[in-house]
This record gives C-alpha cells, sequence and structure tokens, in this order.
C-alpha cells in the first residue's frame, strides 16, 4: 500500500491564509505544464472500475497520472513512485505549506 502526504498550512499559527483554495491551487498547477486539472479521478482494477468526484491536479509521470487531490484545505498525494517526493516537496515549498502523513 502506498503511504499518503498531506500538503497543510493547518499547523501554521500566523498564517492568515490557513487553507489551500481551489482557486490558489487552479492558478499554481496552470503554470506547470506537467499538471492538469480532472473534477474526477478513475481507478481501474482487474475487475472493476471505480471513479471518485473530486478536485485533482493530475501530474503526468512518464504513462502514469498521479493526483494531487484537493480536500478540505489541504492537498494529499499518496506516494506511489520516488519521483513523487522531490514534487509533493516542490509543491508545499512553493504553496508556503508542510508536509504530514496521512
Amino acid at each position: 500500500m502506498n503511504q499518503r502526504f498531506r500538503i497543510t498550512r493547518s499547523m501554521q499559527e500566523n498564517n492568515t491564509e490557513p487553507y489551500i483554495s481551489l482557486e490558489e491551487c487552479k492558478e499554481y498547477f496552470a503554470a506547470k505544464a506537467d499538471f492538469s486539472y480532472s473534477d474526477t479521478f478513475t481507478v481501474k482494477g482487474p475487475e472493476s472500475m471505480m471513479t471518485i468526484n473530486g478536485d485533482f491536479f493530475m501530474w503526468q509521470l512518464g504513462d502514469a497520472q498521479i493526483p494531487f487531490r484537493l480536500y478540505s484545505g489541504d492537498l494529499y498525494v499518496a506516494v506511489a513512485h520516488e519521483a513523487v517526493v522531490p514534487k509533493m516537496v516542490e509543491v508545499a515549498t512553493d504553496l508556503q505549506a508542510d508536509i504530514v502523513e496521512g
């Protein structure tokens, strides 16, 4: 199972913007050529398929797409590939946010 991380500002006491907004994410990720926005994410298994509604910023990594999901003011990402860690750190740094497990 993949380890999941949360990019958040909720632990920053003096931050005037404790939540990451959808508008902020859309503006930030629109400037990144390797990201695209989707309001659904589809997971395909060997015998079934599941579609999840939400706000997903899909990072194109070779043939794979890695979802960064905005949910309740935080971004969530699962470390499914070793390249996700430096990208996650880059995004958190750019958004002036912290990274926590969970």
